[in-house]
């Protein structure tokens, strides 16, 4: 399969493969679970890229789908060197391309939203972090510390939040809340006793898609839900404006951004409410209203691997 590459976007709930070629056609995908890396489990997130991968290229009508010439993989928990070197090894030992490509995430989103030039990328899923390339090509990261101590404004955290101020209700620490019994039902559990052993046996993944459940109930006019949304928004902010004042001076220059993952889709509650924080925190923001897909960039980014120049 000459002249074919694949680009990967292996998230904490879903992985994305695309298939296309070095010209930038595409041609099939597939949709995975999620394969973000954890600390020692590289070899677990290979498999499920791999296999991933392996159901794109069944996909590919009318060529060999025999040999890829890159395989070009934005991970999520890469970002530790450790982590990067061993997903890479599992991959390359899986014979799936000529040559693979392991990054961060948020470096082939960066790839689709902005190519080569200057911006932030904020990625809000199961997780969070957010990247900043400078003009001269510098790249910086703010978050992506993990859900045990970070992550903050993402699914798991807003998750996590939550549970604690079902837990306060219940209790009487807290005002009485619609959340509790939005929490109770999404959960199928009878009593917030019961909610003790799910969350103990639940992952980060299972505690994240309590998100939905806080958006939902913020917007049906509860307002520690809503108080909730709020200060996710805020943090996410925070993580674009430390970016904005080390990379740019002054969060009021011009600096491209884009929003990428779950939490950031169009429309949803979460991304309304950061964009309008954004207007007053970081005047220079200017959003980028396309949607961003790091699979494609990932692609992009091997076609133009390919397309480099070698030297004499």
């Amino acid at each position: 399969m000459t002249g074919l590459v694949v680009g990967v976007d292996g998230g904490g709930s879903k992985t994305l493969a695309l298939v296309g070629t070095a010209e930038g056609e595409e041609l099939a995908s597939a949709e995975g679970p999620g394969s973000a890396v954890a600390p020692g489990k590289a070899d677990h997130s290979a498999s499920v890229i791999a296999a991933t991968v392996r159901d794109a290229l069944s996909r590919v009508e009318g060529r060999d789908a025999t040999e890829v010439q890159i395989l070009y993989c934005g991970v999520a928990g890469v970002g530790r060197e450790a982590e990067q070197k061993r997903l890479q090894r599992a991959l390359e030992s899986m014979e799936l391309a000529a040559e693979v490509v392991v990054e961060p995430d948020a470096l082939v989103a960066m790839h689709d939203a902005f190519g080569d030039a200057a911006g932030i990328l904020l990625i809000a899923g199961t997780g969070s972090i957010a990247f900043g390339r400078t003009h001269a090509g510098a790249v910086v990261r703010a978050g992506g510390w993990g859900p045990a101590f970070g992550d903050e404004g993402s699914g798991g955290w807003i998750g996590r939040r939550a549970l604690g101020i079902v837990a306060a209700a219940a209790d009487g620490r807290e005002a009485p809340t619609s959340l509790l019994g939005a929490v109770l039902t999404a959960t199928q559990c009878a009593t917030p006793d019961d909610l003790i052993a799910w969350a103990a046996a639940a992952d980060t993944r299972t505690i994240a898609g309590l998100a939905p459940v806080v958006m939902s109930t913020a917007t049906a006019g509860d307002p520690r839900a809503d108080a909730l949304v709020s200060l996710a928004a805020e943090e996410l902010v925070v993580h674009i404006r430390a970016l904005a004042k080390q990379l740019f001076g002054d969060e009021r220059a011009a600096i491209p951004v884009a929003l990428v993952g779950g939490l950031m889709k169009k429309g949803s509650l979460l991304r309304k409410r950061l964009e309008q924080r954004l207007r007053s925190a970081i005047p220079g923001a200017q959003i980028r209203s396309e949607e961003v897909r790091p699979a494609r960039g990932a692609l992009r980014a091997a076609a133009a691997r390919i397309h480099l120049p070698t030297s004499p």
